[in-house]
């Protein structure tokens, strides 16, 4: 079977445009995670999966568990995905469908993983010098994990800067091998 991202790619391209050309970036994200939310849940999913239940019978599953941010072009995307039997690919579209508008919007989100609660003016002197370095909005979602002994790692994308004590003790073990 191929990927779901090689699956899930023209869908999520799709409705990027679509909610581009219609000025909706906003409501189709809320949409999509609204849907991809219902369609990872276990029992959801379970019924999105059964080979014995028909296509519309699936999409109308999501449709009434989403209802409020449901509109008629949202509901025939939903009705299509089911028709060529992707609605288990919801959660793949709709994460390419950020990464797209995130792309639109030259808006990033930064993890940081901290040893200790960052103050907010650490926050953002963080947020600006990823600003700087990588010409695009960033959002911070900071976590704290304390196995890193002091510094912070930040990940964005596939980026990675680990500026953490337990990260350089790892790099001289490494180093002090060779």
């Amino acid at each position: 079977m191929a990927d779901y991202n090689t699956l899930a790619r023209p869908y999520a391209k799709a409705a990027f445009e679509y909610a581009l050309s219609e000025g909706k970036l906003a409501e189709w994200s809320t949409m999509l995670g609204l849907v991809a939310e219902a369609a990872s849940n276990k029992e959801v999913t379970a019924f999105l999966l059964n080979p014995s239940l028909n296509s519309d019978a699936k999409a109308e599953l999501l449709l009434e568990i989403c209802q409020a941010k449901i509109d008629d072009q949202s509901r025939n995307f939903i009705k299509l995905l089911s028709e060529k039997s992707r609605l288990p690919l919801i959660p793949v579209i709709a994460g390419m469908y950020e990464a797209f508008k995130a792309e639109q919007e030259k808006s990033v989100e930064a993890l940081v993983t901290s040893a200790f609660e960052l103050e907010t003016e650490q926050q953002q002197l963080l947020v600006d010098a990823l600003r700087k370095r990588l010409n695009r909005e960033v959002t911070l979602k900071v976590e704290i994990d304390k196995r890193l002994i002091g510094g912070v790692v930040i990940r964005t994308g596939d980026l990675v800067i680990d500026g953490s004590i337990r990260g350089k003790i790892a790099k001289l073990a490494e180093s002090l091998k060779s």
